[in-house]
């Protein structure tokens, strides 16, 4: 018999199987690949960078989620989002006009915010469907001598963590199980977790743009599903290289650790997004890491690239142990 997959993105040796094949195309400069964020395809006088990406957990802001994370995923190569594409797949016998007119607006809202314009998609309510779901298509672009991929990454190149984790998680875990945490932590507590997802925000555009004007930056990556430990496996194989990680650097909100004691969970491996990785060159990662704390990002240097043969591992609490990516998200576990 066929093995049932579980909950989360498929399985890392799925994934290669399916992502070996030629990319005919000689204008895509950056195609398909494990821990690469978008696509990249050379226009000419400009690089369009392309991002798709569905919501699939959040359901009161799910409109807000979709731009955000798409945008995120397209500010990791230097680009600027402009357009966005959306895919509404509704609950059947559950969708009504309210449920139809706050997801536009948030789609809205979210895009003009962040200077997207929104230029179409479809939607549809969709049988065998419990929870809307949203899936993005973002476009992007960005100067030929500003574009960013993990190629020009280098060992001995420094990591850089903006902002502590798991902010994306936070937010969801709070928004989806309100009901039955608030006789535990109460509704205030409850109501600035549901927040983190305008404060400190799950985008991390911002943060991008402030690494690329104060230093020179080789690589950057949005840790999402599976976490922070996740996404820096993921950024060593997409740079080919090795990575170290010193545990003790990472800052971890303090409500994310209640929440994960909560449900035991481990919040390095809970939804990460609206925490940025950073790469760059030892003379210009002081740089970039004050320049992130000055505009109010709490910024750390937690490792460092190593060759590839020196592996990716991981250092806290004095141990040493590899660095493994998480099967599945904690919170593809809490919700299973």
């Amino acid at each position: 018999m066929s093995t049932v997959l579980p909950v989360g993105k498929l399985p890392l040796e799925i994934m290669r199987r399916l992502l070996d094949f030629p990319i005919l195309d000689p204008r895509v400069r950056l195609g398909p690949g494990i821990g690469l964020d978008a696509a990249v395809i050379d226009m000419g006088d400009r690089y369009l960078v392309v991002k798709a990406d569905p919501i699939t957990f959040a359901t009161d802001a799910i409109g807000w989620y979709a731009v955000q994370v798409n945008a995120n995923d397209l500010a990791t190569t230097g680009a600027l989002p402009r357009w966005m594409m959306a895919i509404l797949l509704l609950p059947e016998g559950r969708t009504d006009l309210n449920l139809v007119d706050r997801i536009f607006q948030q789609l809205r809202s979210a895009c003009e915010a962040l200077g997207v314009t929104l230029i179409g998609g479809h939607s549809e309510v969709t049988y065998g469907l419990d929870r809307p779901i949203v899936a993005g298509f973002m476009l992007g672009e960005v100067a030929r001598d500003r574009l960013i991929t993990p190629r020009a990454a280098r060992p001995g190149d420094l990591v850089i963590l903006s902002k502590p984790i798991a902010i994306e998680g936070i937010s969801v875990i709070a928004r989806e199980k309100r009901a039955e945490l608030l006789p535990i932590f109460g509704a205030a507590f409850l109501d600035r977790c549901a927040d983190f997802l305008y404060d400190p925000g799950i985008s991390v555009l911002e943060d991008a743009q402030i690494a690329l004007g104060a230093g020179r930056v080789h690589a950057m990556h949005d840790p999402t599903e599976g976490g922070l430990i996740t996404g820096l496996w993921e950024l060593a194989e997409a740079t080919g290289l090795g990575i170290r990680i010193n545990g003790e650097a990472v800052a971890i909100y303090p409500e994310a650790v209640a929440l994960c004691q909560h449900y035991g969970l481990d919040p390095w491996g809970l939804l990460a997004s609206g925490s940025l990785l950073i790469v760059a060159p030892p003379e210009d990662a002081l740089a970039i890491r004050d320049a992130l704390i000055a505009r109010g990002r709490a910024a750390a240097i937690i490792g460092e690239l190593q060759s590839a043969e020196e592996g990716a591992w991981i250092e806290r609490a004095g141990q040493r142990e590899p660095l493994h990516p998480f099967p599945r998200d904690e919170l593809a576990r809490l919700f299973e």
